[in-house]
């Protein structure tokens, strides 16, 4: 008989513990799995699944308008916010029934509390003690809330999400994906939308290009894109806030919401005291296995901060669980992971950005191709879609794919695939495109755009030829 009650026990049912819980039970491990909320974690009920469901429902207003040009005479449309919330709370109760009988079909054993570490082989959940082989922390993210005066006024990205009334004017302090997301749902619904932003574009961290394009697109919709701006303080005013900036200037809405980022969810685990390390961040140090500096303590998904996706984590819990139950020693690859925006219009991505393909390459081609969709030539929206190829120049390899535009995460998925296979360009140019999609400008991209210096010395040129002649 072992010693143990389980031969894995994890600490929180997101995407990453319930892949490893489940990969775990079907490989003929005894398993337990704690989660002191609904099973499924941020993506299924504070994340990715509402946060889509919102997009979708907010993009029908400018479908409405659109149809005008194509014939369609549609009655002045009226939106109902409870409506749609509604909607998507019984979809998401239907999730989370779906991830309970998956765990149950493969002989996890659910337990409902807040567990938290006793020993390298303990959990303690709601004063009940657990013992197994192995211990698993996936409690993910929470969002982060910086130190200004008044925050406590502010919401995150988890009340966005539910708010019981759809606010008239909406501060969003950030300009990350979650930002940009929010503000791109709120304001597609009709709420006059301001975003705050540290730098001078949104998505840090993306392709210049892209966040340069994405910035203006913002702008030309209506949102209120301030740049380079702090907020100095929030005041409670009535039912809604007053938010100051550095420069001064006070915006009111109904909420500010903080959308500055996320950080792992390792407090109160009893971690430290075991010794498990946590680097600054407070995420859980781990090696390429998702072990952590305690043997038999692992950890998988946004906990240990690498690459914070939820298809990331779910590979990382099924890599532990055939590490530790089946074919043996297996890692996640970390390596070109595509990753979408779904803000309006949508971002994705794979490979490296232009200046991460310098740096690491040297010498590179880059084509770039702006253009209006075919179907805003009848719809009369002025709404453009960008496309950005960047090659080594030596070989011809594609380093990066990425896109702003519609259906743009639909696109990218599979040009993933062609990026993990090392497609070159001259592979990409032999492709034929299906034709009319916006999807066909990746293999008829023919123009290099010219490097830094040569556009300089275009300009040079060009100024020399027209000298004297004003």
């Amino acid at each position: 008989m072992s010693r143990y009650d389980f031969d894995l026990f994890t600490v929180g049912g997101g995407s990453g513990g319930v892949a490893a819980s489940r990969r775990a039970g079907a490989l003929g491990a005894r398993v337990g799995l704690c989660e002191v909320q609904e099973v499924g974690g941020t993506c299924v009920h504070r994340g990715c699944i509402p946060k889509k469901l919102l997009v979708y429902g907010s993009h029908f207003r400018a479908d409405f308008e659109d149809a005008a040009g194509y014939g369609w005479s549609v009655p002045e449309p009226t939106f109902d916010w409870t409506v749609l919330q509604a909607a998507k709370k019984r979809e998401l109760h239907r999730l989370e029934g779906v991830y309970g009988r998956l765990l149950r079909d493969s002989g996890v054993t659910l337990v409902k509390g807040r567990g938290r570490l006793v020993d390298a082989h303990t959990v303690e959940v709601e004063g009940q003690r657990y013992t197994a082989a192995h211990l698993l922390v996936a409690t993910g993210s929470q969002p982060f809330l910086p130190e200004v005066p008044g925050i406590e006024h502010a919401i995150s990205s988890d009340e966005a999400l539910s708010l019981p009334r759809l606010p008239r004017r909406l501060v969003v302090v950030g300009g990350g994906y979650i930002g940009v997301e929010l503000a791109g749902i709120f304001h597609a619904l009709g709420t006059q939308v301001t975003l705050v932003l540290r730098g001078g574009a949104v998505l840090s961290g993306f392709d210049e290009d892209v966040r340069a394009f994405l910035t203006a697109e913002l702008r030309r919709q209506g949102i209120d894109v301030q740049v380079d701006t702090r907020v100095r303080d929030i005041e409670k005013r009535g039912e809604g806030v007053s938010v100051m900036t550095n420069d001064g200037d006070m915006v009111d809405a109904d909420h500010v919401l903080y959308a500055t980022g996320r950080i792992p969810s390792t407090q109160g685990l009893g971690l430290t005291e075991l010794g498990v390390e946590l680097d600054a961040r407070g995420a859980v140090v781990v090696d390429a296995g998702s072990r952590s500096t305690v043997e038999s303590i692992f950890a998988v998904g946004d906990i240990t901060d690498r690459i914070n996706l939820t298809p990331v984590a779910i590979a990382q819990g099924r890599a532990l669980a055939e590490t530790l139950f089946g074919r043996g020693p297996m890692q996640a690859d970390h390596t070109h992971v595509p990753s979408a925006v779904f803000s309006q219009p949508p971002v994705a991505c794979v490979g490296l950005t232009e200046r991460e393909a310098c740096a690491r390459h040297g010498e590179v081609d880059v084509y770039v191709s702006t253009f209006r969709p075919l179907r805003h030539t009848l719809s009369g929206r002025n709404e453009r879609a960008l496309m950005k190829l960047v090659t080594e120049r030596a070989s011809g390899r594609v380093l990066g794919f990425h896109m702003v535009g519609a259906d743009a995460p639909e696109v990218l998925q599979g040009f993933a695939v062609a990026l993990r296979c090392g497609v070159t360009k001259a592979q990409l140019d032999a492709t034929l495109g299906i034709h009319p999609t916006a999807a066909e400008e990746f293999v008829t991209l023919r123009e290099r755009r010219p490097d830094a210096e040569e556009r300089l010395a275009q300009e040079r040129g060009h100024a020399a030829g027209t000298g004297g002649t004003h």
